[in-house]
């Protein structure tokens, strides 16, 4: 979602803007603009479309100033152009904004009366002119400001600047995260630590709330009552270096190969190297061991490692267990089970449908786990547990390893559940926690199939639609494979149980409809799967096979396609059959000359509803 940056500063703000808004790229947006003071009056500079116009613009019209104000946007109201690109600005305020003002056609239509004159088809451009009329009626600056914040409904994060005041920024939050970076006589907002990384590592994060008037010489954090508020400073675990694609020409195609590297770093983070033992926090484990219910809950791909997990905590540690869409869960009011436990999962930990969630399972006396990758988040300093994914920065829109890692740590948290029930013995124990630690050797050994992926590709990436089947705990691998394969070629895609086939989605089958099948040989269910596969196959379908040896020879003549991946213990089949589904996924969408990292529409931190 939107990235806000803003300094207040010694040095030219310019550049600095737009390395920060570099850093926020990985959130997703379509159009991007900074603003900066110059001899007191607001200059802007926007551009449509990826960060490169912008500094293609300042190339050309450079902006000098040392206090400015950066966006980059994920558009809600009004289209992506350079027009309802931020910073919005009248001749006195310019603003940056995350989030969506519930209540801007009522403020529009009351400034509206006052001649104020809207030019552009966003919600935010309300703020600035409810600041500026709030100047012209006498106010402060900062009195503008705070009335004019006092007025706001919805969900934001906000940081405005003031024409003629070059010692003032402004900023408030509520829902969407912000955080104050602190410097050498310089000041800084930013919408997470990463953002902020390249200029400090001395960084407060806001609360839902809170309010922050920021110049050369501090910060001073208030409510809505104009008290002054106490926050934390943190020294950020953020690195300041920029990550680069390496040789490969996309992030996505980058962190699927660093698979192998961050799945082994999760596991090394909760498996003992000497004993071989699963360790996680006592005080976590004595929660879910009390639990009479898990509630896993989460958005998108992360929902599906949710899905996944269902099967592992019922099979394995076997404990009752539920599976929400984030974005659902709330508004249904579910009653809770009295010390049930809500594991929320996300990348960001700033997912806004996740984080509300969570705020109601804590209303119904839930304890919560969360399971994050980007340190420091709000998801994480709300709850009661964390366990952290040790992806690294996901850069790519389409998750990949972090969705890997995510499963992972839910593999080690079931398996450890199970052994401390005393629901499985000693050897079987041994035996999957075996599997997990060969994980990163076999995704290594399933990177090795990436030539034979990108073959089958090239035969299929013109089509218009495409079915993923799986059983079982690959179910939702089928399910991730299809929102794949959306996310970044713009093909139509389901994935479905293959069971389900004959209950309807069988009709959709004829020859121009590739079936892609994740079907582990050695799985329990895997002679049902062909059976469903042979009922598609009748239909005309074509069957793209990711099997073992011994699968693909036992439905080598309903396939059309195949790939042969090693035998792997069904306990981490999902994990290890993720991977090539995200390389065929990839592979199509550079045949078709889609941008692979930044899909169209898509942003990687939804701070939204």
């Amino acid at each position: 979602m939107c990235g806000i940056i803003a300094i207040l500063g010694k040095e030219n703000a310019a550049p600095r803007l737009v390395e920060g808004l570099r850093r926020l790229e990985y959130r997703g947006y379509d159009s991007a603009g900074i603003a900066c003071l110059v001899d007191g009056k607001i200059e802007r500079r926007r551009a449509e479309g990826k960060l490169v116009n912008l500094d293609n613009k300042l190339k050309k019209e450079p902006l000098a100033g040392n206090i400015g104000i950066g966006h980059t946007r994920w558009a809600t109201h009004g289209g992506p152009t350079e027009n309802n690109a931020h910073p919005h600005a009248t001749d006195k305020v310019a603003v940056v904004h995350n989030g969506i003002i519930e209540n801007y056609r009522e403020l529009k239509e009351e400034l509206s009366a006052h001649q104020c004159r809207f030019v552009t088809d966003t919600d935010t451009e309300v703020i600035a002119h409810l600041v500026t009329h709030n100047l012209t009626q006498g106010m402060s600056a900062q009195d503008a400001a705070d009335a004019a914040i006092n007025r706001l409904e919805g969900a934001y994060a906000i940081a405005i600047m003031f024409a003629g005041n070059d010692d003032l920024i402004v900023g408030a939050r509520q829902g969407t995260p912000l955080a104050v970076g602190y410097g050498q006589g310089e000041m800084y907002l930013g919408s997470d630590s990463y953002a902020l990384a390249s200029l400090t590592r001395k960084v407060t994060f806001l609360e839902d709330g809170d309010r922050v008037s920021v110049t050369k010489s501090g910060v001073r954090i208030y409510n809505k009552a104009n008290d002054n508020v106490e926050r934390p400073i943190r020294i950020t675990a953020q690195s300041g270096a920029t990550t680069g694609k390496g040789p490969y020409p996309h992030f996505m195609l980058k962190e699927i190969y660093e698979q192998p590297e961050v799945i082994g770093d999760t596991l090394n983070s909760f498996v003992n190297p000497a004993t071989g033992q699963i360790m996680m926090p006592d005080d976590m484990m004595a929660a879910l061991m009390a639990a009479p219910r898990i509630t896993l809950i989460a958005c998108g791909t992360a929902s599906y490692a949710c899905f996944v997990a269902k099967y592992w905590f019922e099979q394995v540690a076997r404990v009752s267990c539920e599976v929400d869409i984030a974005s659902e869960f709330r508004y249904r009011e579910a009653p809770m089970v009295d010390d049930g436990v809500a594991i929320f999962v996300s990348q960001s930990g700033e997912t806004l449908d996740t984080l509300e969630a969570l705020r109601y399972c804590k209303r119904q006396n839930q304890k919560i786990l969360s399971i994050v990758n980007t340190i420091e988040s709000t998801i994480e300093r709300e709850s009661n547990f964390v366990l952290h994914t040790l992806a690294g920065p996901e850069i790519g829109v389409a998750s990949t390893k972090a969705f890997t890692t995510q499963l992972t740590t839910l593999a080690c948290l079931a398996l450890a559940l199970a052994s401390q029930k005393g629901v499985m013995d000693n050897d079987k124990t041994v035996t999957y926690t075996d599997a997990l630690r060969s994980l990163p050797k076999q995704a290594a050994a399933i990177l090795n199939h990436d030539g034979a992926i990108k073959d089958i590709a090239k035969e299929v990436y013109q089509v218009r639609d495409m079915l993923y089947l799986g059983r079982g705990s690959l179910y939702p691998i089928a399910l991730e494979g299809a929102l794949k394969l959306k996310e970044i070629s713009y093909i139509h895609a389901e994935g479905y149980a293959a069971g389900e086939m004959k209950h309807g989605p069988i009709a959709l089958i004829d020859e121009n409809v590739p079936v892609v099948v994740v079907a582990p040989g050695n799985d329990v269910l895997y002679e049902k799967t062909a059976s469903n596969v042979q009922e598609t196959v009748a239909r005309g379908g074509k069957i793209i096979l990711f099997s073992d040896a011994a699968g693909v020879q036992k439905m080598k003549a309903q396939s059309t396609w195949s790939v042969t991946l090693g035998e792997v213990h069904p306990f981490v089949a999902p994990i290890l059959y993720s991977l090539p589904v995200q390389l065929l996924a990839y592979h199509i969408a550079v045949a078709k000359g889609t941008d692979v990292d930044q899909p169209r529409n898509l942003a990687k931190s939804v701070t939204v509803e």
